[in-house]
């Protein structure tokens, strides 16, 4: 049955990664319902979170196919069960609507939000919440002009999760790097490849 799901990824920051994930899905018809990249909690290694309405074996075969990139480090999959996650929202109304018509501080109240610009030809609120939330809040402040809105991809953490940094430490420890053996003709490229 298909349900949504979260595939975090950790990958290194090379250019032209995000078109070869992008193409992964795209090569399968899979639309992605919301995209964030952003560092991570290892220095270096970035995190890219990714939604997708899918069933687990489809989603399972996606990771696996992300993991074959070679700057992928990781991909992990989960349900909405197995993370934390939230979504930013922004929206734009009228001011004089808005104050005529609404009270102000009762509506922030009731939708957890906040203003964040008031303008005397607009508000800009901000709410952060899942999307059955932020979508609430559109439908309230349509009838009073919403000139725009906008919401962020999902950001999300895993619930059973240590942290990549300690699955990067566990693998260092458990395959440690063996003695370094120079390449004995390093120092002779010239005689051995000329032409």
């Amino acid at each position: 049955m298909k349900q949504e799901y979260t595939i975090t990824v950790y990958t290194e920051n090379h250019i032209g990664l995000l078109v070869r994930i992008a193409t992964i899905f795209s090569r399968r018809k899979i639309n992605i319902e919301s995209l964030n990249t952003s560092p991570s909690e290892a220095e270096g290694i970035h995190r890219f979170t990714i939604v997708i309405v899918e069933t687990e074996e489809v989603v399972r075969k996606l990771a696996r196919q992300i993991e074959k990139q070679v700057e992928v480090l990781k991909a992990y999959y989960n349900n909405n069960e197995e993370i934390i996650w939230q979504e930013l929202a922004l929206y734009k109304v009228p001011t004089a609507q808005i104050a005529e018509k609404v009270k102000v501080e009762r509506l922030l109240r009731e939708h957890g939000a906040r203003a964040v610009v008031i303008r005397n030809d607009y508000v800009v609120f901000e709410t952060v919440g899942h999307r059955e939330e932020t979508d609430r809040l559109v439908q309230v402040l349509a009838p009073y002009g919403l000139i725009e809105f906008v919401r962020s991809a999902r950001v999300a953490i895993i619930k059973e999760s240590r942290g990549f940094h300690e699955k990067l430490r566990e693998f260092e420890q458990a395959e440690p790097m063996g003695e370094l053996i120079e390449n004995e003709f390093l120092n002779q490229q010239k005689e051995i490849f000329s032409m």
